[in-house]
């Protein structure tokens, strides 16, 4: 297949919606040919663009064209990708003729797209492991992320030599678009972002490369600006579903501790998929006094305002009532405070989605305290599940999908040898969980996995019940009726 490698590379660059026909196939040869040094090719191991495109990196090692570094490596596949990608002004037309036949068509092939050229990153994703399990809280996703690649020692060496450009300001910048990469940031040539109108302002849409869940999108400001929640953000994302009525659409919060990881750009999280806490019913009705909008508190271990409504005006109307009272709202016997010497503690994490012709805004209630018995925060993973969970939870853990870090695969490899009496290396910092489980169930050899994976499950719903405001118990509850009621 030696021989073939680069020809049937070449029959998918011209049969793609690349700029390059038939016509084009000898340049477009020469043009790889420089990227990957002359000479013989080696054998790519199947015929789709991923591995022939492993090949022919391969085959640039070998040639001394690069060095055998994932970052170099990285370079020279977006690189090789990016001739087999239309260019953005194409892929734009694209995508907006076919958003004339529906939003799920348009939204469907740039999907494939971003698949095919290796923009989204499906070998590696394939890697995460990924489970549900049925807790108090419900049936809630769990995910142990493996998909990012390691971080390679070396590069991160030569980065720290390198000159600091500065550009991209962020890896959310509408400037990594084409982007060639560099030791320490990601190589974007094949990357590409549909325009849209957002609030009178440009903004971005495009995929995750390392999707959390199908078609995760991303929603990008073309202004660097930090992320705010405010009526203009509400109104964005309920704009958003209006023009992609099958994905639902999300903003972390604002504020550290309780916000995602990239507080610097304004941008939402989107995407094709159902979370468990938007199939949660609710538990209670309450009256806003808003027309055309019902509103409820959901079942769920984090406090999740739900309103429903025909008309985006009217949710905007009653979600900017909700996050005023709330950011100056105070309780001290349930640890809620709006302010400490003069900082804000109170925002909020809003999603929105369809119902047939209804529009629906979650909005889940956050505050980020710290305080001495809690010093990562009061509403934040507690010390003692942060063995399993001790990250920020944002927006997508927030709705019952759990992303939890690499290292949980190899420590609890080692905690399901511990838990049948295998020699084994278990951290210490999963003894005291691995001895209660022992205590509690019966393990054997052909259950260890199902009883770690249930209770990896219901740790998880204890870190949402952490971070929830105010508690599904009776004094919890009590307490939200009664900032309900002010309202």
């Amino acid at each position: 297949m030696a021989q073939d490698t680069l020809q049937l590379f070449l029959d998918d660059i011209v049969t793609s919606p690349s700029p390059y026909t038939a016509l084009d196939r000898q340049y477009v040869e020469n043009r790889i040919y420089a990227l990957i040094g002359d000479g013989a090719v080696q054998a790519a191991t199947a015929a789709n663009p991923i591995d022939l495109v492993t090949a022919l990196v391969n085959t640039a090692i070998e040639h001394g064209k690069i060095n055998d570094t994932p970052s170099e490596r990285e370079i020279l596949e977006a690189q090789l990708m990016d001739l087999m990608t239309p260019l953005p002004s194409a892929l734009n037309r694209g995508f907006w003729d076919r958003y004339q036949e529906s939003p799920s068509k348009a939204t469907d092939w740039f999907y494939q797209l971003s698949r095919a050229n290796d923009y989204i990153k499906t070998r590696n994703i394939a890697r995460n492991v990924v489970f549900d399990a049925d807790t108090p809280a419900g049936t809630l996703e769990i995910t142990i992320n493996l998909s990012k690649p390691e971080k390679d020692p070396k590069a991160i060496a030569a980065a720290r030599n390198q000159p600091k450009t500065g550009y991209p300001l962020d890896q959310l910048c509408m400037t990594n678009e084409g982007y060639l990469g560099r030791l320490g940031y990601p190589a974007r040539s094949n990357h590409r972002i549909i325009r849209l109108m957002l609030g009178g302002e440009i903004w971005g849409f495009q995929y995750s490369p390392y999707a959390y869940f199908v078609e995760h999108a991303i929603f990008l400001s073309k202004v660097h600006r930090p992320m705010k929640v405010d009526q203009h953000g509400i109104t964005n994302l309920l704009e958003i579903v209006r023009q992609f009525p099958t994905y639902f659409v999300g903003s972390n919060a604002d504020l550290p501790i309780v916000g995602g990881s990239m507080l610097s750009h304004d941008h939402y999280q989107g995407g094709k998929h159902t979370f468990p806490m938007m199939k949660a019913p609710l538990d209670r009705e309450f009256d806003l006094n808003v027309p055309g909008v019902t509103a409820g508190v959901v079942q769920w271990p984090m406090t999740d305002l739900r309103l429903r409504g025909a008309h985006p005006e009217a949710l905007v109307t009653a979600a900017v009532k909700i996050m005023d009272s709330w950011k100056a709202y105070s309780d001290e016997s349930v640890d809620v405070r709006a302010y400490t010497d003069g900082t804000r503690h109170h925002t909020i994490t809003p999603i929105a989605y369809r119902d047939g012709d209804d529009y629906v805004l979650d909005l889940v209630l956050r505050d980020n305290q710290t305080s001495a018995q809690y010093p990562d925060g009061i509403f934040h993973p507690h010390q003692d599940v942060q063995h399993i969970k001790k990250e920020n939870i944002g927006l997508i853990e927030v709705m019952g999908r759990a992303i939890l870090p690499a290292r949980l695969k190899t420590e609890m490899a080692e905690v399901e040898k511990y838990l049948i009496g295998q020699p084994n290396q278990i951290a210490a910092m999963h003894q005291p969980w691995a001895d209660s489980l022992k205590a509690q169930h019966d393990i054997t050899p052909d259950n260890v996995q199902a009883v770690v994976h249930q209770a990896i499950g219901n740790t998880f719903a204890r870190v949402l019940a952490d971070a929830g405001v105010f508690k599904r118990d009776a004094k919890g509850q009590a307490a939200l009726d009664q900032f309900l009621a002010q309202l």
